[in-house]
């Protein structure tokens, strides 16, 4: 079997932009993928189609070698957006595999270990007694882990403007309202998405009791694991890391140093498949759970059900909670798309990732150009700060 086309689709879908990929082979069987980095998929898709040119030809069954032919293979090696590229094209070659074989990818991953897969939901409220009654509905249709709200904006100024002092305070809390509400037995969280400081996290762990949190999400950027080290050592908050990880490499200190309690990895930009489990099996060393990061479309989704029912350390897989509606248009545009009940997700055993795509639909269907320029926070000052 051999590789006859690489078709990159960045596009509009249904509620956001995505970067897919399909891959065809001279023996009709094709596979779909999908990479991350909101906001370059144009970037994505140029990598992409520089690296079809030699992928043209090849057995898709070799996706190991092929993966390091990919990577390593230039001077410049890695990189979000070539990552991004690398994980979409994996994610398609195990959905050829999973085909030709006749098995779900979770076979190729070494066979299930669980019967389902357990997820948490986002609040999507604004702080305060919409985002607890939110979580009040999310606990009473079976939802058993969640991550609660963080929203930009300060009073008398536009939504973008973000002041973590003033948002820290408010944040706290809300939090420690909705523990008492939701009670012990619940699993909350919540997203910084690293816009604090190492001192306005500390602050913000210190001015809740413990317990109140069950994960701490990106509180501070990754560039630096030695900042992280240092927020180590004023809290015992545990941290959920590594969404913004494209390598192996980028895990190593944060797995190495326990400066992670959950490695947050996302199949669509650290490699697909073939670098995750690497990362998973690391991770299990040092008796650290994956939960894996799912913003994306319902491609990255069906892949990372996958990965985590084939992971044993796995925790909860992120899913938005979107409205009916939109559910209702992801499933014809993408036939058989996985979905959550009651934070539980069934991976069907069908061959490969057991989801399709409308490729005339997503063909013709360009770039949103409102959701194709990333946010940008500022302070009441004016100057900008971290998304």
């Amino acid at each position: 079997m051999k590789i006859t086309a690489i078709k990159p689709y960045p596009a509009w879908s249904v509620w956001r932009n995505v970067f897919l990929v399909k891959i065809e082979t001279d023996e009709g069987i094709y596979g779909w993928g999908e990479g991350g980095t909101s906001w370059r998929e144009l970037g994505v898709k140029g990598v992409t189609e520089h690296l079809s040119q030699w992928l043209i030809g090849k057995d898709p069954m070799q996706v190991g070698r092929l993966w390091q032919e990919m990577y390593r293979s230039a001077y410049f090696e890695g990189g979000r957006v070539v990552t991004a590229a690398i994980s979409a094209i994996d994610i398609a070659l195990h959905d050829i595999i999973g085909k030709k074989l006749g098995v779900p990818v979770y076979q190729l991953l070494g066979g299930r270990q669980r019967d389902y897969i357990q997820c948490f939901a986002t609040t999507s409220a604004n702080t305060g007694e919409e985002m607890v009654k939110k979580a009040q509905v999310l606990v009473a249709d079976g939802w058993e882990c969640m991550r609660l709200s963080v929203t930009p904006g300060v009073d008398g100024y536009d939504a973008a403007t973000f002041e973590p002092r003033i948002d820290i305070a408010e944040n706290a809390k809300w939090l420690v309202k909705a523990r008492e509400t939701l009670g012990e037995k619940v699993v909350i969280g919540i997203d910084y998405h690293h816009r604090l400081s190492v001192a306005e996290t500390a602050s913000f762990c210190q001015k809740m009791p413990d317990g109140t949190l069950d994960f701490l999400e990106e509180p501070i950027r990754d560039e630096n694991p030695e900042a992280y080290e240092a927020l180590r050592a004023l809290t015992s908050m545990p941290f959920a890391i590594g969404e913004e990880f494209s390598s192996k490499w980028q895990f190593a200190p944060y797995i190495e140093r326990g400066l992670t309690n959950y490695a947050r990895v996302d199949l669509g930009i650290v490699g697909g498949f073939t670098e995750a489990q690497k990362v998973a099996g690391w991770a299990e060393t040092h008796y650290i759970d994956l939960m894996p990061h799912n913003p994306l479309g319902p491609i990255n989704t069906a892949a990372t059900a996958h990965l985590a029912m084939a992971t044993p350390n796995f925790s909860w897989l992120e899913m938005f909670q979107r409205s009916e509606e939109i559910e209702q248009q992801h499933e014809q545009l993408y036939p058989g798309q996985f979905r959550a009940i009651g934070g539980k997700m069934n991976v069907p055993e069908k061959p490969g990732l057991g989801i399709d795509v409308d490729e005339d639909t997503i063909a013709n269907s360009p770039l949103h150009p409102d959701n194709h320029i990333a946010t940008r926070l500022h302070r009441r000052d004016g100057s900008v700060t971290n998304w």
